[in-house]
């Protein structure tokens, strides 16, 4: 098994969905992750505060500088992640296709380095 990182890529004008966009889109979410529990797949999941709410933190020169995010002005942000459990590429990118039409937003699926054991306690 390989660790991969699933991201959701929000669009950057900060437009909220009203709620009753908005629940159904949790909802849905919900029954993919509980699908991820249920295959032991699951390692952890979350959602983001927007972009406005982060802090940079970078070298500079000898001196570390602290500023206010994002890191990178863009269109699109991670709005949420997920980490799971996966045999291989193609099956992280099954559940990736169970999260965009949950979402209804784009999915970026990245492997992590080394296996499991190495990042985690």
């Amino acid at each position: 098994m390989r660790h991969y990182l699933l991201t959701v890529q929000q669009p950057g004008d900060g437009a909220r969905l009203p709620p009753e966009e908005l629940e159904p889109i949790i909802k849905d979410v919900e029954v993919v992750n509980e699908e991820l529990r249920a295959a032991g797949a699951w390692v952890f999941a979350g959602g983001l505060h927007p972009p406005s709410t982060s802090t940079v933190v970078r070298l500079d020169g000898d001196e570390v500088a602290t500023t206010d995010g994002p890191y990178a002005e863009g269109k699109e942000h991670v709005g949420g992640l997920t980490v799971l459990a996966a045999a291989d590429l193609d099956e992280a990118l099954g559940w990736a296709r169970k999260f965009a039409r949950a979402t209804r937003l784009p999915i970026e699926v990245r492997p992590f380095h080394g296996d499991p054991g190495t990042h985690l306690p």
